[in-house]
């Protein structure tokens, strides 16, 4: 202890707050909003061999809340994974910013091969034990045809990492989904592969990126959801809890 401490001319440091670095991308991962629910025998459309529903009624309603949110935090830039959910989700806020999005196939979902076009659900929803065992692994490919778990962690990290060196100190909208959000998260963090996979529809999750250094400042922010939530349909425990895609 010294006798100065606090004395005459002392200069009182605050605590520390968080100001993303100078040249800095702030990156808003959105899920898209509920999309149209699955019913066995009627085929789901398909894009590139992936499941590519719009939005149901409620998932609508999760996109303009979202995105009046999104509004308010003043992004510059807006980006799109490709599938129809995703597009849906932006209309909002592309038609109140009047900005052209940009559109990148790599921040797609994880393909499932096999279990695409809604088989997934079904399969998570009956406890399927290859279901089980893909929740147990934290592994996708777990699926026979899946993307490979590395391939996908690589085109989810090229994705980030290109939208922010293209957005220096500017804020990007990016219109994704689960797997994808889940993935970008836990490469942020370097924790297990499934840490982050429960992000809800239309919940925006915030990223900095300021060269290869990742920075999660927050993930499954629902507040501008409100009564909405009271909407959802109770949900049976996991693995069942992530079979809405």
């Amino acid at each position: 202890m010294h006798d100065d401490a606090g004395g005459p001319g002392a200069k009182a440091l605050r605590q520390h707050q968080f100001r993303p670095p100078p040249g800095s991308a702030r990156l808003l991962l959105v899920r898209h909003g509920e999309s149209e629910p699955v019913v066995p025998g009627i085929a789901v459309r398909l894009l590139a061999g992936q499941g590519d529903p719009g939005l149901a009624d409620l998932g609508r309603a999760q996109a303009e809340r979202a995105c009046r949110r999104l509004g308010r935090m003043g992004p510059q830039a807006i980006y799109l994974s490709g599938f129809r959910r995703a597009a849906e989700t932006a209309a909002p806020l592309i038609e109140s910013l009047d900005i052209e999005p940009h559109i990148d196939p790599d921040l797609r979902e994880v393909c499932l091969g096999d279990w695409e076009g809604g088989i997934y659900r079904q399969k998570v929803a009956e406890g399927d034990p290859l279901a089980v065992e893909l929740f147990s692994r934290q592994r996708w490919d777990v699926i026979p045809g899946a993307e490979a778990d590395e391939a996908f962690s690589e085109r989810v990290s090229a994705a980030i990492q290109r939208i922010a060196d293209a957005h220096p100190d500017q804020t990007v909208a990016v219109f994704t989904h689960a797997g994808t959000i889940g993935q970008a998260l836990s490469i942020a963090t370097r924790a297990e592969p499934f840490s982050f996979i429960g992000a809800d529809n239309g919940s925006i999750s915030e990223l900095v990126v300021w060269g290869k250094r990742w920075f999660v400042r927050s993930f499954n922010d629902t507040a501008h959801l409100g009564d909405l939530e009271d909407q959802l349909p109770q949900e049976p425990g996991w693995p069942e809890q992530s079979a809405r895609r």
